[in-house]
C-alpha cells in the first residue's frame, strides 16, 4: 500500500503564532493564583469546573495545569493542558495535551496519530479561546479572610 505525503510542507506564520501566545499570557496572568507551587483557583463555567494549577515556579517561567474536573456529558472527555509562562518574553505557549508530551511545531500529513498539520498553533488557539470565556463567563470561588489574618 503506498502512502500519499503532500508534496506541499505546511510552515507555521511565526509572528501570527507569537501574537497568538502573547495575547495567552496576559489573559493567564489575569486568572492565576498566588505564584506558589501548589497554589490552585478553580473556575466554573457552565455546567464544568476547571482546576488551574502551578506545578513549577522558576526565575523566568512558571508551569501551569488546567484541568478540567468533571465532566460535561459522557461523550465529552475531560481535557488537561499543562501551559509553560515564559515572564521574560511575555509568552504562554501548552507543551503538553491530554497527555501527548511535546507537541511538534507541525507535522507530516497523513500520520499514524492523526496529528492536524497545524496542530501546535490549534491547541494554542483553543487555549485563547478557553481562557477568553474564562475571563468573560467564568466564576471563581474566592476565599476571603475577613479578618486579614489578624484572628
Amino acid at each position: 500500500m503506498t502512502q500519499l505525503l503532500s508534496s506541499k510542507q505546511y510552515i507555521q506564520s511565526l509572528p501570527r503564532f507569537i501574537t497568538l501566545c502573547e495575547r495567552n499570557y496576559l489573559r493567564a496572568i489575569k486568572l492565576l493564583p498566588n505564584e506558589q507551587v501548589g497554589e490552585c483557583r478553580t473556575i466554573d463555567l457552565a455546567s464544568a469546573r476547571y482546576e488551574l494549577r502551578i506545578d513549577d515556579v522558576k526565575k523566568y517561567t512558571t508551569d501551569i495545569r488546567i484541568k478540567q474536573q468533571h465532566a460535561i456529558t459522557p461523550y465529552l472527555p475531560h481535557f488537561e493542558l499543562a501551559v509553560r509562562l515564559y515572564h521574560d518574553a511575555k509568552v504562554a505557549e501548552v507543551i503538553q495535551h491530554d497527555y501527548h508530551s511535546k507537541i511538534k511545531p507541525s507535522y507530516g500529513y497523513p500520520n499514524p496519530d492523526m496529528h492536524q498539520k497545524d496542530e501546535k498553533y490549534q491547541i494554542n488557539a483553543f487555549l485563547a479561546d478557553w481562557l477568553m470565556i474564562c475571563l468573560e463567563k467564568g466564576r471563581v470561588h474566592l476565599n476571603w479572610d475577613v479578618n486579614n489574618g489578624l484572628v
